[in-house]
Order: C-alpha cells, then sequence, then structure tokens
C-alpha cells in the first residue's frame, strides 16, 4: 500500500471526522506486479493472459517476477499462490482502513474494474472487509429471507437508511451500487439489470408520502455523464477525446450545468452499455445524486434536470491521475432537514499535507501518461505541455540555425 495514500486518508479523516466513509471501487489495485501469480485481466481469462507491457516492466524495476500461474486451482503452486494474494489483498486493506477503523468510522465498500483482477473476487473481498470494525457491507446469506432482504440487492450493491436525529424517521438514504467491470463485447461493465430494477424499487421508508431522498456511490459512471459536456474543436485548450462510442468528439464542461471548481481531465469512460439506471432512479423518484470514482483526474458536479452527477478523483498515488497535491476525498455534508441541499468539497493532498510525495517520478509518468494517441491529444491541448513544447521548437529551432551557420563558416574559410 502506498504511504502517500495512507497518509492523504489519514489526514482528510482527522479533518473531516465523518461519520461515515464510502468507498466507491478499485480498493485493491488488481493489476499491480504483486499480484502477477493470479491475476486476471477480465473474467474467464486465462490467469496471467494479457498483462500489459507496463505492467511487466514496473514488475521487473520493482523484482517482481513476471510469472503467472495457469489456473488457481491447477497445481499447489497455484493454490499457494492464491494464498499469498490473499494475504496481501488484506494487509493492504489493514492498511489503507486503519485511519478509519481506528477512530470507530463505520464504512460501507462497493467494487470497481480492478479489484477482482488480483484473482481474488468481490465476494470474497467482501468477507475480508467484514472482519474489520465498522464494515456494513451485508452477507447476503444472513440477510436472505429477513426484513432487511429488500435493502441487500448482490455484493457491492446495497441500501443504507440514516434515520433522524431523534431517531423517529429515515432521513435521506445512501446507496451502495456495484456497476460491474468489464462489458463482454468491450469497454467498460455496468450495473446488472438486477441492481438497476432493485433501485427503482427499493424503499427505505415514507418522507410524507414521498420517497426518501437518497444519494447512490458506484464506480464506473452510466453513459449519461456526458450530458455534462459540451462538444467543442481538436484545437480547444483543455479540450479531451471522449471514450469509445463518444470519440468522434472532443468535450469541454458544460458551464451552464457544471459547478465553479469541476475540473475535467479525462473523458469520461463510461458504461459500454445503457442499462436505463439513471431512469430508473428518476422513476423512483427521491434520488437526487448520483458519484463515481472510476476516472482518476476528473473532479467535476453538475445538475441536470434535478439530478447532480459527480466525480471523485483518485486518491491512490501507484496509478495515473493528477498532479499529486489534486488528489483527493470528497467530503459531504448532508443536512437532516433538506439532504438535497448538501455541500460537497475535495480534501487535497496539497492543502492536508503539501510535502512532495513518496515517488514523484511515479507521480509524474502518471499525470502525464499517454497510452493511446487520443491521450497524447489530451496531453498536448494543455496549455502549459503547448508552451513548453513551443519553447523547445523555437530553441531547437534556434539552434538548427546556429549550427548552420557554424559550418557555412566553416566551409567559407577552408
Amino acid at each position: 500500500m502506498d504511504p502517500d495514500a495512507v497518509a492523504l486518508i489519514d489526514a482528510a479523516v482527522r479533518e473531516a471526522d465523518p461519520d461515515l466513509v464510502v468507498l466507491t471501487g478499485d480498493q485493491i489495485r488488481g493489476y499491480d506486479p504483486g499480484y502477477m501469480e493470479t491475476f486476471t485481466s477480465r473474467r474467464g481469462d486465462a490467469i496471467g493472459a494479457h498483462v500489459s507491457r507496463a505492467v511487466r516492466l514496473e514488475a521487473m524495476i520493482d523484482g517482481y517476477s513476471t510469472r503467472c500461474s495457469e489456473s488457481p486451482m491447477a497445481t499447489g503452486g497455484s493454490e499457494s499462490a492464491l494464498r499469498s494474494t490473499r494475504l496481501k489483498i488484506r494487509e493492504s486493506i489493514r492498511q489503507f482502513l486503519d485511519p478509519i477503523v481506528s477512530r470507530g468510522i463505520p464504512f460501507a465498500v462497493t467494487y470497481g474494474n480492478h479489484d477482482f483482477q488480483c484473482g481474488v473476487m468481490p465476494d470474497e473481498q467482501d468477507e475480508i472487509y467484514r472482519q474489520f470494525p465498522g464494515c456494513l457491507n451485508p452477507r447476503m446469506d444472513d440477510v436472505r429471507g429477513t426484513e432487511r432482504s429488500a435493502l441487500a440487492c448482490e455484493v457491492g450493491s446495497f441500501a443504507m437508511p440514516i434515520m433522524s436525529r431523534d431517531g423517529s424517521r429515515v432521513a435521506m438514504g445512501i446507496m451502495m451500487v456495484n456497476s460491474g467491470d468489464f462489458d463482454e463485447s468491450g469497454g467498460y461493465g455496468a450495473p446488472s439489470d438486477v441492481a438497476v430494477k432493485w433501485l427503482e424499487r427499493v424503499r427505505l421508508g415514507a418522507d410524507g408520502g414521498n420517497p426518501v431522498p437518497s444519494v447512490v456511490f458506484q464506480h464506473i459512471p452510466p453513459q449519461d455523464f456526458y450530458r455534462c459536456l459540451r462538444k467543442t474543436g481538436p484545437l480547444t485548450p483543455n479540450a479531451v477525446r471522449g471514450h469509445r462510442m463518444f470519440s468522434d468528439s472532443c468535450y469541454v464542461l458544460n458551464p451552464e450545468v457544471c459547478r465553479p471548481g469541476s475540473t475535467l481531465g479525462e473523458g469520461p469512460c463510461c458504461s459500454e452499455r445503457a442499462v436505463g439506471e439513471v431512469e430508473a432512479m428518476r422513476r423512483a423518484g427521491g434520488y437526487f445524486a448520483l458519484y463515481c470514482g472510476h476516472d482518476h483526474k476528473n473532479t467535476f458536479v453538475a445538475t441536470i434536470d434535478g439530478m447532480d452527477y459527480g466525480y471523485a478523483p483518485t486518491c491512490g498515488f501507484r496509478s495515473y491521475g493528477p498532479h499529486a497535491s489534486d488528489r483527493a476525498l470528497r467530503l459531504f455534508v448532508f443536512h437532516e432537514d433538506d439532504p438535497r441541499s448538501y455541500e460537497t468539497r475535495l480534501l487535497r493532498y496539497g492543502d492536508l499535507i503539501g510535502r512532495a510525495s513518496c515517488d514523484p517520478l511515479r507521480i509524474l509518468a502518471g499525470e502525464y501518461m499517454v497510452s493511446s494517441l487520443s491521450s497524447l491529444g489530451d496531453v498536448l491541448r494543455r496549455p502549459r505541455v503547448a508552451g513548453c513544447l513551443l519553447v523547445l521548437s523555437c530553441l531547437l529551432v534556434t539552434a538548427i540555425g546556429r549550427i548552420g551557420t557554424l559550418w557555412r563558416r566553416r566551409i567559407d574559410r577552408s
């Protein structure tokens, strides 16, 4: 576990003193070289298939073996590798939960597209989280057939009713949704059909006959997040190229719907399929916000037709993301009398800690990482990068001209 991430979590929890911590997925960096022997790129893939060159290079630098087991149950050695991965996962979880658990703060967990890649599936990870005091994730077998069964849909998808101060009513709901990992046809996953139907029908209580105000937290954003953006030309400063089906255009934030301070650092890598999640939330009533993670560089919050769409950036330091000072956790303050009129802000590393990260070269590489032509375009559209390249180009042209002049003088003398 990266010490900068633990330090940021500790500082943020100390600053906010929250009543609840919500973890929105990719807590486990499943493709980390430490899990190479049990790595699974996508569900159904062979163990060790499709390990990227970048991860293999990182493994070599960090001194990990690049050998992968053929199957987690094929040999005694493979089972040994899985046992080792489970121990590593539990230790990572212990480290990043320590600032939370040590203060007696309850927490809830859902999952992203990388958690399972370590070879240990979310249902087993759920069991590991429940070993720590304060975990609110329900055990599905325990709630099935009870009055709590309506509040639990599947692993990573469950509802948490928040009671009023006097305990007389449900003041609001916090909904955790497992947004899947990868789509079978390519691209990113989406909440299951079961989860979408559950979101629409789940009832946390009545607030004067109206649905209880509720907020949803998940990892992968739905396609609706592109409604927060505005198409623009490819030469627009700070524009980003859209992802997959949206890749034919570049985008900037739409200032008419986005809150001040919002940032767009990359095109939303949304679900491959539109599963009707937002439509189901609107039909149900009561839902006023949907917050996601997944896209490490995005922090925007927008309001469209009475629904908020928002991001929290990464708080990790071992993958790509914004500048170290801008890696953050998001704080929410909900008011019992009107949860919809909530406040939110980012608790940034630069504000809370300030010192340089422990691995500045990794952070620099992650900030300017280029994985495709579209991401190269995004980097080049940053004014600071474009300005540096312009200066370097001018210096190069000047140097070439100077060399040419000196060469001609030498020829003339000879």
